[in-house]
């Protein structure tokens, strides 16, 4: 799709999003215009198909896509649900302590079921019980997809359910400040009433941390225009009781104060009026052309920024990666350390064998600099 025509569609997009969240009417005229093959397309990418399928569906308009997406978010927050409750019953009867992060918190304060998209649920456990955990995982009918990589592990069950168990919240291979913030996160957690090992963030606590969370998207590959929505949703219902104090001083600790304030007034400005400052509408522009997950060309722009526009710094970064990274993603190389200088082949081979696609994209990018 064309790039002004993507961002039309994206602009579509965002004003039904408006009007189904706000409940405002729809301009009858601007309906006309709507192109739903291209809208489709562009909400996929952004994860708010549902959220505008209701939006449609108020102003009389059905279409078979955007209802399928819809019915289909519905039974995936359903099942999704339904799993979650199983492992936390597990969970509580291993005496293993645990929390739900993100998504499965704020689909609840959407005003419609199905609303908020579903890719996957995050659980934060005690890193300890790591190998416990994937016993307890897989004997509820999970697949494990990987395994003690990184902060979290990984787990599929048919037809639909994702889940992620994180054994901490950021890794150290490219979180900066946040890995270290976040290092003894069960400090900062309250103990929930109605269980005996969940806990859960104060409300502040929260915010700051789906703010952390994605700037870690927004400074690797970007992060889409859903992200401002959940912002938008959540501040909307807590803004006004949180302590915004104790909010900018750890931001501070953290070094994303200007980020936030920057995101946080897109996001309660963006869905309610079109009146944005030059640097704002470049803003969304990175938001819109992000699409849910980021890109490849958004990630190599960044990293050349760390770079300092030098490629030659780029590529020694990208071949010569921290032990960090090591420790976190390739752990048999850093337990045998004396093959780490077969890592960069061995990340080469892999890297075209199962993201050829990705490693090729990032290739021509890097030489189009």
């Amino acid at each position: 799709m064309e790039k002004n025509e993507y961002r039309k569609n994206a602009l579509d997009m965002i004003w039904l999003t408006s009007c189904v969240l706000r409940g405002t009417s729809h301009d009858q005229e601007r309906l006309y215009e709507i192109d739903l093959k291209g809208l489709f397309y562009v909400c996929q990418k952004h994860s708010l198909t549902a959220c505008v399928a209701y939006a449609l569906e108020s102003a009389g308009i059905k279409d078979e896509n955007f209802s399928q997406a819809k019915e289909k978010a519905i039974r995936k927050n359903i099942l999704m649900d339904t799993e979650r409750k199983k492992i936390l019953d597990r969970l509580e009867k291993e005496k293993i302590w645990y929390m739900p992060l993100k998504g499965s918190l704020l689909k609840d304060w959407y005003p419609r079921l199905g609303m908020r998209q579903m890719s996957d649920n995050d659980i934060l456990c005690d890193g300890s019980k790591r190998a416990r955990i994937k016993e307890i995982m897989e004997d509820l009918g999970f697949k494990c997809e990987h395994y003690g990589k990184g902060n979290d592990d990984a787990y599929h069950k048919e037809p639909v359910c994702n889940f992620e168990m994180h054994n901490e919240l950021f890794h150290t291979a490219n979180a900066g400040n946040l890995h270290e913030y976040y290092g003894d996160v069960k400090d900062r957690l309250i103990k929930d009433e109605n269980n005996d090992y969940g806990y859960h963030f104060r409300t502040e606590d929260f915010y700051i941390y789906i703010t952390a969370h994605e700037y870690k998207h927004f400074a690797a590959g970007g992060t889409g225009v859903r992200s401002l929505v959940d912002t938008y949703v959540f501040l909307k219902k807590f803004s006004d009781s949180m302590d915004w104090g104790y909010i900018a001083a750890e931001l501070k600790k953290l070094g994303i104060e200007e980020y936030e304030k920057n995101n946080r007034e897109l996001a309660l400005k963006f869905l309610e009026t079109d009146d944005l400052t030059e640097e704002e509408t470049k803003l969304l522009d990175y938001h819109i052309f992000s699409g849910s997950y980021g890109t490849v060309a958004n990630n190599v722009g960044n990293l050349m920024t760390k770079s300092g526009g030098s490629k030659a710094k780029y590529i020694f970064s990208r071949i010569f990666i921290p032990m960090e990274f090591i420790q976190s993603w390739y752990p048999f190389f850093y337990r045998h350390k004396w093959l780490i200088p077969f890592l960069p082949f061995y990340r080469a081979v892999m890297g075209l064998t199962k993201n050829r696609k990705k490693v090729l994209s990032e290739f021509k990018l890097l030489c189009k600099r």
